[in-house]
Protein backbone atom coordinates (compact mmCIF):
# COMPACT_ATOMS: atom_id res chain seq x y z
CA UNK A 1 0.00 0.00 0.00
CA UNK A 2 2.87 2.38 0.69
CA UNK A 3 5.91 2.16 -1.59
CA UNK A 4 9.22 3.19 -0.14
CA UNK A 5 10.16 6.16 -2.30
CA UNK A 6 13.75 7.37 -2.60
CA UNK A 7 14.29 10.38 -0.38
CA UNK A 8 14.11 13.51 -2.53
CA UNK A 9 14.18 16.84 -0.68
CA UNK A 10 12.80 18.64 -3.76
CA UNK A 11 9.47 16.86 -3.18
CA UNK A 12 7.36 17.36 -0.04
CA UNK A 13 8.09 14.77 2.64
CA UNK A 14 7.30 14.13 6.30
CA UNK A 15 9.93 15.61 8.59
CA UNK A 16 10.59 12.24 10.22
CA UNK A 17 11.72 10.81 6.86
CA UNK A 18 14.52 13.33 6.65
CA UNK A 19 15.69 12.30 10.11
CA UNK A 20 15.49 8.60 9.12
CA UNK A 21 17.50 9.41 5.99
CA UNK A 22 20.31 10.58 8.25
CA UNK A 23 19.93 14.32 7.89
CA UNK A 24 20.87 15.97 11.20
CA UNK A 25 18.01 17.47 13.16
CA UNK A 26 19.74 20.85 13.14
CA UNK A 27 19.77 20.78 9.33
CA UNK A 28 16.16 19.62 9.05
CA UNK A 29 15.06 22.49 11.27
CA UNK A 30 17.32 25.03 9.57
CA UNK A 31 16.42 27.53 6.81
CA UNK A 32 17.54 24.88 4.30
CA UNK A 33 13.98 23.48 4.51
CA UNK A 34 10.60 25.11 4.79
CA UNK A 35 7.30 23.92 6.19
CA UNK A 36 4.37 23.34 3.83
CA UNK A 37 1.96 21.69 6.27
CA UNK A 38 2.29 20.50 9.84
CA UNK A 39 5.09 17.93 9.82
CA UNK A 40 5.65 18.19 6.04
CA UNK A 41 8.66 20.06 4.65
CA UNK A 42 10.54 20.60 1.40
CA UNK A 43 13.86 22.07 0.34
CA UNK A 44 13.69 25.84 0.77
CA UNK A 45 14.71 26.60 -2.81
CA UNK A 46 11.76 24.71 -4.35
CA UNK A 47 9.27 27.25 -5.81
CA UNK A 48 5.84 27.27 -4.27
CA UNK A 49 2.87 26.13 -6.36
CA UNK A 50 -0.61 24.72 -5.97
CA UNK A 51 0.65 21.32 -7.11
CA UNK A 52 3.46 21.36 -4.53
CA UNK A 53 0.96 22.03 -1.74
CA UNK A 54 -1.26 19.21 -2.95
CA UNK A 55 1.74 16.87 -2.91
CA UNK A 56 2.41 18.00 0.65
CA UNK A 57 -1.13 17.05 1.62
CA UNK A 58 -0.64 13.55 0.17
CA UNK A 59 2.81 13.01 1.67
CA UNK A 60 1.63 11.22 4.82
CA UNK A 61 -1.04 9.02 3.24
CA UNK A 62 -0.90 5.56 1.68
CA UNK A 63 -0.32 5.46 -2.07
CA UNK A 64 -3.99 4.61 -2.66
CA UNK A 65 -4.98 8.11 -1.53
CA UNK A 66 -5.60 10.86 -4.09
CA UNK A 67 -6.25 14.59 -4.23
CA UNK A 68 -9.92 15.50 -4.56
CA UNK A 69 -12.32 18.45 -4.31
CA UNK A 70 -10.55 21.83 -4.29
CA UNK A 71 -7.09 20.21 -4.37
CA UNK A 72 -7.89 18.27 -7.52
CA UNK A 73 -9.46 21.39 -9.04
CA UNK A 74 -6.21 23.29 -8.51
CA UNK A 75 -4.15 20.52 -10.10
CA UNK A 76 -6.53 20.39 -13.08
CA UNK A 77 -6.53 24.23 -13.15
CA UNK A 78 -10.30 24.47 -13.22
CA UNK A 79 -11.02 28.22 -13.68
CA UNK A 80 -13.03 28.72 -10.48
CA UNK A 81 -12.20 30.15 -7.07
CA UNK A 82 -12.02 27.42 -4.44
CA UNK A 83 -11.80 27.72 -0.68
CA UNK A 84 -8.39 27.35 1.02
CA UNK A 85 -7.32 24.01 2.45
CA UNK A 86 -6.38 20.69 0.91
CA UNK A 87 -8.56 17.63 0.32
CA UNK A 88 -7.48 14.00 0.20
CA UNK A 89 -9.75 11.02 -0.47
CA UNK A 90 -8.95 7.47 0.65
CA UNK A 91 -10.62 4.23 -0.52
CA UNK A 92 -10.35 2.57 2.91
CA UNK A 93 -11.95 4.11 5.99
CA UNK A 94 -9.02 2.87 8.09
CA UNK A 95 -6.62 5.06 6.09
CA UNK A 96 -8.23 8.34 7.13
CA UNK A 97 -5.90 10.71 8.96
CA UNK A 98 -6.41 13.82 11.04
CA UNK A 99 -4.14 16.51 9.67
CA UNK A 100 -4.18 20.26 10.16
CA UNK A 101 -5.11 21.99 6.91
CA UNK A 102 -6.26 18.77 5.21
CA UNK A 103 -9.79 17.38 4.97
CA UNK A 104 -9.91 13.62 4.50
CA UNK A 105 -12.78 12.00 2.60
CA UNK A 106 -13.63 8.34 2.17
CA UNK A 107 -14.90 6.96 -1.13
CA UNK A 108 -14.21 3.47 -2.49
CA UNK A 109 -14.30 2.79 -6.22
CA UNK A 110 -13.44 6.32 -7.33
CA UNK A 111 -12.08 7.07 -10.80
CA UNK A 112 -8.50 8.32 -10.49
CA UNK A 113 -6.03 9.72 -13.01
CA UNK A 114 -2.46 10.98 -12.69
CA UNK A 115 -1.90 14.63 -13.60
CA UNK A 116 1.40 16.47 -13.13
CA UNK A 117 2.62 13.53 -11.11
CA UNK A 118 -0.32 13.64 -8.71
CA UNK A 119 -3.14 11.15 -8.28
CA UNK A 120 -6.35 13.17 -8.63
CA UNK A 121 -10.07 12.68 -9.11
CA UNK A 122 -11.17 12.12 -12.68
CA UNK A 123 -13.10 15.10 -14.00
CA UNK A 124 -16.56 13.54 -13.87
CA UNK A 125 -16.06 12.72 -10.19
CA UNK A 126 -14.52 16.12 -9.55
CA UNK A 127 -17.62 17.83 -10.93
CA UNK A 128 -19.71 16.15 -8.24
CA UNK A 129 -17.11 16.84 -5.54
CA UNK A 130 -17.11 20.53 -6.38
CA UNK A 131 -20.81 20.72 -5.59
CA UNK A 132 -19.60 20.81 -1.97
CA UNK A 133 -17.40 23.83 -2.73
CA UNK A 134 -19.06 25.98 -5.38
CA UNK A 135 -22.21 27.92 -6.08
CA UNK A 136 -24.57 26.86 -8.87
CA UNK A 137 -23.11 29.30 -11.41
CA UNK A 138 -19.49 28.44 -10.66
CA UNK A 139 -20.23 24.72 -10.82
CA UNK A 140 -21.70 25.24 -14.30
CA UNK A 141 -18.53 27.19 -15.19
CA UNK A 142 -16.50 24.15 -14.11
CA UNK A 143 -18.70 21.78 -16.11
CA UNK A 144 -18.62 23.89 -19.28
CA UNK A 145 -14.83 24.10 -18.99
CA UNK A 146 -14.48 20.31 -18.54
CA UNK A 147 -16.56 19.70 -21.64
CA UNK A 148 -14.78 22.30 -23.77
CA UNK A 149 -11.17 21.86 -22.67
CA UNK A 150 -11.00 18.17 -21.82
CA UNK A 151 -13.73 16.70 -24.04
CA UNK A 152 -15.79 15.34 -21.17
CA UNK A 153 -19.25 14.51 -22.46
CA UNK A 154 -22.19 16.43 -21.06
CA UNK A 155 -24.09 13.17 -20.57
CA UNK A 156 -21.19 11.79 -18.50
CA UNK A 157 -21.44 14.71 -16.08
CA UNK A 158 -25.19 14.23 -15.88
CA UNK A 159 -24.83 10.52 -15.19
CA UNK A 160 -22.25 11.21 -12.46
CA UNK A 161 -24.58 13.78 -10.91
CA UNK A 162 -27.51 11.36 -10.99
CA UNK A 163 -25.39 8.75 -9.14
CA UNK A 164 -24.36 11.28 -6.48
CA UNK A 165 -25.68 11.00 -2.95
CA UNK A 166 -25.56 13.26 0.05
CA UNK A 167 -26.60 16.84 0.75
CA UNK A 168 -24.91 18.33 -2.33
CA UNK A 169 -26.24 15.84 -4.90
CA UNK A 170 -29.21 18.04 -5.75
CA UNK A 171 -26.95 20.96 -6.63
CA UNK A 172 -24.74 18.70 -8.77
CA UNK A 173 -27.80 17.49 -10.70
CA UNK A 174 -29.15 20.99 -11.17
CA UNK A 175 -25.80 22.33 -12.40
CA UNK A 176 -25.33 19.38 -14.77
CA UNK A 177 -28.60 20.28 -16.50
CA UNK A 178 -27.14 23.70 -17.38
CA UNK A 179 -23.79 22.46 -18.73
CA UNK A 180 -23.35 23.03 -22.46
CA UNK A 181 -20.76 22.15 -25.08
CA UNK A 182 -18.66 24.61 -27.10
CA UNK A 183 -18.50 27.34 -24.44
CA UNK A 184 -15.30 29.30 -25.01
CA UNK A 185 -14.76 30.99 -21.65
CA UNK A 186 -15.92 31.08 -18.01
CA UNK A 187 -17.31 34.60 -18.51
CA UNK A 188 -19.48 33.37 -21.37
CA UNK A 189 -20.89 30.76 -18.98
CA UNK A 190 -21.60 33.39 -16.34
CA UNK A 191 -23.31 35.63 -18.87
CA UNK A 192 -25.45 32.77 -20.15
CA UNK A 193 -26.41 31.78 -16.61
CA UNK A 194 -27.41 35.37 -15.79
CA UNK A 195 -29.73 35.36 -18.80
CA UNK A 196 -31.18 31.91 -18.11
CA UNK A 197 -31.72 32.48 -14.39
CA UNK A 198 -33.58 35.67 -15.32
CA UNK A 199 -36.12 33.40 -17.00
CA UNK A 200 -35.31 34.42 -20.58
CA UNK A 201 -35.31 31.76 -23.32
CA UNK A 202 -31.90 30.10 -23.43
CA UNK A 203 -29.70 31.28 -26.30
CA UNK A 204 -27.78 28.95 -28.56
CA UNK A 205 -24.10 28.70 -27.64
CA UNK A 206 -21.39 29.57 -30.17
CA UNK A 207 -23.73 29.15 -33.08
CA UNK A 208 -22.37 29.53 -36.59
CA UNK A 209 -24.42 31.79 -38.82
CA UNK A 210 -24.04 32.43 -42.55
CA UNK A 211 -25.01 35.98 -43.44
CA UNK A 212 -27.09 36.94 -46.47
CA UNK A 213 -24.07 37.45 -48.72
CA UNK A 214 -23.18 33.82 -48.07
CA UNK A 215 -19.46 34.54 -48.22
CA UNK A 216 -18.57 33.93 -44.60
CA UNK A 217 -19.76 31.97 -41.62
CA UNK A 218 -19.66 33.83 -38.29
CA UNK A 219 -19.67 32.30 -34.82
CA UNK A 220 -21.42 34.12 -31.98
CA UNK A 221 -21.18 33.59 -28.20
CA UNK A 222 -24.92 33.62 -27.49
CA UNK A 223 -27.54 33.82 -30.18
CA UNK A 224 -31.29 33.79 -30.77
CA UNK A 225 -31.24 33.19 -34.55
CA UNK A 226 -35.01 33.33 -34.96
CA UNK A 227 -34.98 37.05 -34.09
CA UNK A 228 -31.39 37.75 -35.24
CA UNK A 229 -30.07 38.78 -31.85
CA UNK A 230 -26.51 38.18 -30.64
CA UNK A 231 -25.09 38.76 -27.15
CA UNK A 232 -21.33 38.63 -26.80
CA UNK A 233 -18.94 38.97 -23.89
CA UNK A 234 -15.95 41.27 -24.47
CA UNK A 235 -13.21 40.85 -21.87
CA UNK A 236 -10.68 43.31 -23.23
CA UNK A 237 -9.81 46.21 -20.98
CA UNK A 238 -7.64 47.86 -23.61
CA UNK A 239 -6.85 47.40 -27.27
CA UNK A 240 -3.89 45.08 -27.58
CA UNK A 241 -4.21 44.51 -31.29
CA UNK A 242 -5.64 47.39 -33.27
CA UNK A 243 -6.13 45.22 -36.34
CA UNK A 244 -8.22 42.70 -34.41
CA UNK A 245 -10.26 45.43 -32.79
CA UNK A 246 -10.97 47.07 -36.15
CA UNK A 247 -11.90 43.71 -37.64
CA UNK A 248 -14.37 43.13 -34.81
CA UNK A 249 -15.90 46.56 -35.37
CA UNK A 250 -16.26 45.82 -39.08
CA UNK A 251 -17.86 42.49 -38.28
CA UNK A 252 -20.40 44.14 -35.98
CA UNK A 253 -21.26 46.75 -38.59
CA UNK A 254 -21.81 44.00 -41.15
CA UNK A 255 -24.08 42.22 -38.70
CA UNK A 256 -26.15 45.37 -38.26
CA UNK A 257 -26.29 45.79 -42.06
CA UNK A 258 -27.69 42.27 -42.28
CA UNK A 259 -30.45 43.18 -39.81
CA UNK A 260 -28.84 41.36 -36.92
CA UNK A 261 -28.48 43.15 -33.59
CA UNK A 262 -25.44 42.57 -31.42
CA UNK A 263 -25.33 43.48 -27.73
CA UNK A 264 -21.89 43.52 -26.08
CA UNK A 265 -21.45 42.86 -22.35
CA UNK A 266 -18.27 43.53 -20.38
CA UNK A 267 -17.23 42.23 -16.95
CA UNK A 268 -18.95 45.06 -15.04
CA UNK A 269 -22.21 44.04 -16.68
CA UNK A 270 -21.94 40.69 -14.90
CA UNK A 271 -20.26 41.53 -11.61
CA UNK A 272 -21.28 45.14 -10.88
CA UNK A 273 -24.46 45.78 -12.88
CA UNK A 274 -26.16 42.46 -13.62
CA UNK A 275 -29.62 44.02 -13.38
CA UNK A 276 -28.79 46.46 -16.15
CA UNK A 277 -27.56 43.59 -18.32
CA UNK A 278 -30.77 41.64 -17.74
CA UNK A 279 -32.82 44.70 -18.69
CA UNK A 280 -30.75 45.33 -21.84
CA UNK A 281 -31.10 41.77 -23.09
CA UNK A 282 -34.79 41.57 -22.18
CA UNK A 283 -35.68 44.84 -23.94
CA UNK A 284 -33.81 43.87 -27.09
CA UNK A 285 -35.51 40.47 -27.26
CA UNK A 286 -38.86 42.09 -26.52
CA UNK A 287 -38.42 44.59 -29.36
CA UNK A 288 -37.48 41.76 -31.69
CA UNK A 289 -40.60 39.81 -30.74
CA UNK A 290 -38.95 36.64 -29.41
CA UNK A 291 -41.57 33.97 -28.74
CA UNK A 292 -41.63 32.53 -25.23
CA UNK A 293 -40.34 35.70 -23.61
CA UNK A 294 -41.93 36.23 -20.17
CA UNK A 295 -43.87 39.39 -19.36
CA UNK A 296 -40.95 40.48 -17.20
CA UNK A 297 -37.61 38.92 -16.15
CA UNK A 298 -37.57 36.57 -13.19
CA UNK A 299 -35.81 37.65 -10.00
CA UNK A 300 -34.16 34.23 -9.59
CA UNK A 301 -30.82 35.53 -10.84
CA UNK A 302 -30.35 37.87 -7.87
CA UNK A 303 -28.94 35.41 -5.27
CA UNK A 304 -26.34 34.29 -7.81
CA UNK A 305 -25.28 37.73 -9.04
CA UNK A 306 -25.33 40.12 -6.07
CA UNK A 307 -24.02 43.00 -8.15
CA UNK A 308 -22.30 46.22 -7.14
CA UNK A 309 -22.20 45.57 -3.38
CA UNK A 310 -20.00 42.52 -3.95
CA UNK A 311 -18.03 43.93 -6.85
Amino acid sequence: MHRRRPFDPSQPFPRFRALKAGIPRATVDSPAFRRLLHGVIVAADVPDSAVLRVKAALACYFDSAFASHASAARVWRVPVQTRPGEHVTVPDQAHRLRRVGVTTHHRPGASIVVREGVRVSALVDLFVELAEELSLVELVVAGDWMVRRHHVRVKELRRAAMRATGPHARLARRAARYVRAKVDSPMETRLRMLIVLAGLPEPEVNMTVRLVDGDEVRRFDLCWPEVRVVVEYDGRHHVERVEQWEADLDRREEIDDDEWRILVVVASGIYAEPERTVRRVFRLLERRGLEGLPERPSEDWRPHFPGRLAA
